[in-house]
């Protein structure tokens, strides 16, 4: 299905949903792809409840086989020099998706999503940010008007008590990458119902 392809992964702070997200590499592996780990720095220096940095950094590595890339410099390279097929963001916070809608590069996944998107190829967000609904709606609208920018489905994950708050559908993270490279196109639906 994606045999051949290398497909950057970036990371961000939503520690909650990095077990949805990081076994989801093996898919990927099984797929064909290569897949190029990339993270922002609170991924490497936080210790939250769900874990350590050092943790996950390590659970990233053995699912990828591949070495983290974690700053500007190392992502640059991203570019014409050495392109992804496609880049993923997953998942992606309220505060990344506000830098990425205003051009603010000030982490390695960003920079890796800027070089993507500058190579013509496509961008996939996997959102997770309690306030897509709130401050950061504008913000999320931009990027869902953008050329090259698709989005894997996502819905409420809890109505009641976090009425801004949307996520991505982790388990739909392989079929929308390889719908998106095959058409170019957003998959379908891309509002969902969606109850964690």
């Amino acid at each position: 299905m994606l045999e051949g392809k290398r497909i950057g992964l970036g990371i961000t702070a939503s520690h909650c949903t990095y077990e949805d997200v990081i076994p989801k590499i093996t898919q990927f592996r099984e797929a064909g792809a290569t897949v190029v780990p990339i993270i922002t720095p609170s991924v490497l220096h936080a210790a939250t409840r769900f874990g350590t940095g050092e943790e996950w950094i390590a659970k990233i590595e053995e699912f990828s086989g591949e070495k983290v890339v974690s700053s500007i410099a190392e992502a640059e390279p991203f570019g014409p020099s050495n392109p992804l097929d496609c880049m993923v963001i997953a998942p992606m916070t309220g505060n990344s998706i506000s830098k990425f809608a205003n051009a603010a590069t000030d982490s390695a996944v960003l920079m890796a999503a800027k070089a993507t998107l500058r190579n013509g190829s496509p961008v996939v967000l996997g959102i997770s940010t309690n306030d897509a609904l709130g401050l950061n709606g504008m913000n999320l609208m931009k990027l869902m008007n953008a050329k090259n920018i698709f989005f894997i489905p996502f819905g409420q994950d809890d109505p009641i008590k976090k009425p801004t708050s949307l996520i991505a559908d982790f388990t739909k993270m392989l079929d929308t990458v390889a719908y998106t490279l095959a058409h170019k196109k957003q998959i379908q639906p891309i509002f969902i119902q969606y109850f964690k």
